[in-house]
């Protein structure tokens, strides 16, 4: 399968660059795989779309502010030191940019506070291993020197207070519990408290994982076979009234929602582990492209992907590439907001 077969061409102008006004407020392509049907809707109908025969499971990790910028000691020149993954102590799993400007022991000053010193390459483009220099709390810390990390298609150019407070406030699910993720599970973004309630007093069960998102989920993939793409290990913990809730949803045929691609990916790698979701602290490689047979979830909720990405080829295994490919069509016509801060799609298949 080559990696040319997942491409589209999508407006720019459709790429969201700010939330919408309210979470619930974005609109909800569903994709109905049973009849090849399309329906246009908004998030805040989706209480009365799903069934109380359902079980809904989100991703409850929360964003780092993980991108720190910085000066390099002697030089002064401007670097970006995106964190990725904590290691042992102080030690961290970088993306650093420009690398070229960097070798061993280059000291980079963030703050008064804290410093970055770089200790070693990893195999990643512009990847490093790196300490942190810093006294105290390492959140407390990042909290004050550190950035929400928005993806690149997302614009910053002209970032004042507000547009910062109002991405470290909406890049950010309402029910976003354990920091450790680099980038958001955006279909959660779209849920807000009142929902959940709505959900759950309708006879909705509701379970958490969790999957610290990091390379797995935004690294490109570059070759034109994509059967040669290895995914970055990103970790994952499920618990045990998490695992007792699913199994025992799956015995009593209820549907199983996931809310996001990180949340199909934690479940179907502990499936594909133990015959069973079984509480664990654990890691996830998982690649997911047609044909794929999902053995946990029936149905999802997630958003519009970028072109050539694995989260698109997910997709396209749940639902069919060619429905899929289809129903970004439709979502182009009918103007719908793209990637992070953009509209989603319930794909049912169940």
């Amino acid at each position: 399968m080559l990696l040319s077969e997942f491409d589209y061409n999508l407006p720019e102008e459709l790429i969201a660059q700010l939330p919408a006004d309210k979470r619930e407020n974005s609109k909800m392509l569903i994709l109905d795989t049973k009849n090849k049907s399309i329906t246009h809707k908004h998030f805040y109908d989706i209480a009365d779309i799903i069934d109380s025969n359902s079980l809904l499971v989100l991703n409850n990790t929360k964003v780092l502010p993980a991108r720190l910028y910085g000066e390099k000691e002697g030089t002064g020149a401007k670097i970006e030191v995106f964190l990725l993954k904590q290691l042992e102590g102080k030690k961290w799993e970088t993306l650093i940019k420009p690398s070229k400007r960097i070798k061993e022991n280059t000291l980079i000053k963030i703050s008064n506070e804290l410093s970055v010193k770089a200790l070693s390459k990893t195999e990643e483009d512009g990847g490093w291993i790196v300490e942190l220099i810093y006294e105290g709390n390492v959140l407390d810390v990042l909290h004050r020197n550190g950035n929400i990390p928005l993806p690149p298609y997302i614009e910053r150019k002209l970032q004042n207070e507000d547009i910062k407070k109002l991405d470290f406030e909406r890049y950010q699910t309402v029910y976003a519990k354990d920091e450790g993720s680099v980038a958001a599970p955006t279909a959660g973004l779209h849920f807000t408290d009142e929902i959940l309630s709505r959900l759950k007093e309708k006879g909705v069960e509701i379970a958490y994982v969790t999957l610290n998102v990091g390379l797995g989920t935004f690294r490109p993939v570059k070759c034109e076979n994509i059967l040669e793409h290895k995914m970055h290990a990103e970790t994952f913990e499920i618990t045990e009234s998490t695992a007792n809730v699913i199994n025992q949803s799956k015995k009593s045929g209820k549907k199983i929602i996931a809310v996001g691609t990180t949340t199909v990916r934690t479940l179907e790698t502990a499936f594909a582990k133990y015959g069973e979701i079984k509480a664990c602290h654990d890691e996830s490689r998982l690649f997911i492209y047609p044909p794929y047979e999902f053995k946990v979830i029936d149905n999802l909720i997630t958003n519009f992907h970028l072109p050539k990405s694995t989260l698109l080829m997910l997709v396209s295994a749940l639902a069919g590439k060619d429905f899929i490919f289809k129903a970004y069509e439709e979502a182009i016509k009918n103007k719908y907001r793209f990637f992070s801060y953009g509209d989603c799609m319930y794909i049912k298949t169940k």
